[in-house]
């Protein structure tokens, strides 16, 4: 498990300097330059030229991009043009409120998804089969940011069941520990703080979790119906073998090996589906602060982002390849 570990990190070395210099390269033709990007398009040359100067664009490329790597692995991505703050330090602020939002999304879709997706498998061509298939259909027909207006609007505004925004309410004094909304009302006994934060939740993670939920049913249910068809199903089952026992081990385990993937992959996209649902919430995470910034033009906030991202997807690739191992011994071979 050590080696292969260790093998997939060595492999994803080659990934993030190619992505290294992807970024690099963007800044370095961005229209007028990053100069121009930070004073303005009515910028003087002059004042152009001081920038440059500051920033060391005017020096060889290879050595510029030897100062960008350098930054990064000191978490120096530079100065947010909104606040004046550092960016590593406006993302650790914000990312505990993106990652309380992603796993609470990722949650609902995987407790919900999978058993709806199993049951709709072994069930084919009932109604529930049918429920399952055609709301998954809607699930990812529907924009992440329309359905959480819906939400919004009728169990927030018109109900009242809900919270419309932010992540605690004005009258909830709690004590920040972690950023983790939730978790910090556990550890410091404030449980009417953390179930506040999870009302607050509830809304952002549903619209969140209508995408991954959708891809999930669909998922499972194919990859049961296959694996339903296969010879030591039947072979087990015509031995006696306890229902239990086969739909366990020989159907549901070999079954979710594509499912992994796709939830690997879902968890770094909900990244892309939180800049927009955070908006409509007003949730204060990473998602909201980079809308703001593409309307500002705060590219080191972008450069951070896409980072952010990159590091994400790795990170999820590297638990993916452990899960498969777990999962299917044979993986540890290869």
């Amino acid at each position: 498990m050590l080696r292969l570990v260790a093998r997939r990190l060595l492999q994803l070395i080659p990934t993030l300097l190619g992505l290294s210099v992807l970024l690099f390269l963007w800044l370095n033709r961005l229209p007028g330059g990053p100069a121009s990007a930070i004073l303005g398009e009515r910028a003087t040359e002059a004042e152009v030229a001081r920038i440059n100067r500051a920033l060391g664009l005017d020096e060889p490329v290879w050595v510029q991009y030897g100062r960008f790597i350098k930054r990064i692995f000191q978490l120096d991505l530079g100065t947010s043009t909104q606040t004046g703050q550092p960016v590593w330090e406006e993302f650790t602020l914000r990312f505990p409120a993106t990652v309380e939002l992603g796993v609470a999304a990722m949650a609902i879709a995987i407790v919900v998804g999978i058993p709806l997706g199993y049951f709709a498998a072994r069930r084919r061509g009932s109604w529930l089969d049918v429920t399952a298939v055609s709301g998954s259909l809607i699930g990812i027909c529907i924009p992440v940011f329309f359905l959480a207006l819906l939400l919004k609007g009728l169990f927030a505004v018109e109900l009242g069941i809900f919270p419309s925004y932010g992540r605690l309410s004005t009258g909830i004094d709690a004590t920040s520990v972690t950023g983790f909304a939730v978790l910090d009302g556990l550890l410091t006994g404030e449980l009417d703080a953390s179930w506040d934060a999870i009302m607050h939740l509830v809304l952002p993670a549903i619209a969140l979790a209508s995408i991954p939920l959708a891809v999930i049913v669909r998922m499972t249910r194919a990859s049961v119906l296959e694996v339903l068809d296969e010879d030591y199903v039947r072979t087990a089952e015509s031995k006696g073998l306890d229902k239990r026992v086969v739909r366990s081990r020989h159907v549901l385990r070999n079954a979710l090996l594509p499912v992994i993937t796709a939830v690997g992959l879902l968890t770094g996209s909900l990244l892309s589906g939180a800049v927009l649902t955070e908006s409509v919430f007003s949730f204060g995470g990473i998602g909201s602060f980079i809308r703001t910034s593409i309307d500002a033009r705060d590219y080191p906030v972008l450069v951070g982002f896409i980072l952010f991202i990159a590091l994400v997807y790795v990170l999820i690739n590297l638990l993916v390849d452990v899960a498969y191992s777990l999962i299917d011994p044979r993986v540890r071979v290869h």
